[in-house]
């Protein structure tokens, strides 16, 4: 689907202009995404494979849900949709904590130029894996995994292409700490 998506400046502060996502991507904008990271009380944390039909990543393993930002919407309202739309899980913006916004700046081989802030947040999973639904053009499939697998996969990023965007790994880093602290409380 090629939604219009609001286009900011290389700070990440609004322009006022708005464009479909497929231009946005074409031309190397900047946008806005909202990324949640799922964990459980038991400390696993929710990896999402992409959708073998994506054609930025496919197949990889990565954060638990994650879309742009829709012109005019909030990061939250964002997350939320997308957490319903990619997983089938209702959550409500008092079950999310932004942990902050990271730059991704990225080209593909496919021409792609992209160009995001990712509007992070984390929230507890409450339900079993298996009752979550998986949005075909999305999402391939859904596992848990340790926070020690979770740093494993960090600190081997690059070995296995199957798992992570190696220019990333900051952010994984940060997203794991954030996790465990919210677990020790």
């Amino acid at each position: 689907m090629d939604e219009y998506i609001d286009v900011v400046d290389k700070n990440g502060n609004p322009t006022g202009v708005s464009e479909l996502k497929s231009v946005i991507h074409q031309k190397g904008l900047f946008h806005h995404t909202a990324h949640l990271w799922l964990y459980t009380k038991n400390g696993e944390i929710l990896l999402s494979q992409r959708s073998a039909k994506k054609t930025i990543c496919p197949l990889m393993w990565d954060v638990s849900v994650a879309g742009h930002i829709d012109a005019g919407e909030t990061a939250k309202k964002a997350v939320l949709r997308e957490t319903s739309e990619e997983i089938g899980l209702k959550l409500s913006e008092k079950d999310l904590k932004k942990i902050g916004v990271f730059e991704c700046f990225q080209s593909y081989n496919n021409g792609i130029q992209d160009n995001e802030f990712h509007n992070t947040f984390i929230a507890r999973l409450n339900v079993s894996v298996s009752e979550l639904v998986s949005q075909e053009e999305e999402v391939e499939a859904l596992k848990l995994v340790t926070l020690q697998q979770f740093q494993k996969l960090i600190d081997t990023i690059g070995d296995n292409e199957n798992h992570f965007v190696p220019s990333n790994k900051p952010y994984y880093e940060f997203v794991l700490q954030e996790i465990k602290s919210q677990l020790s409380e």
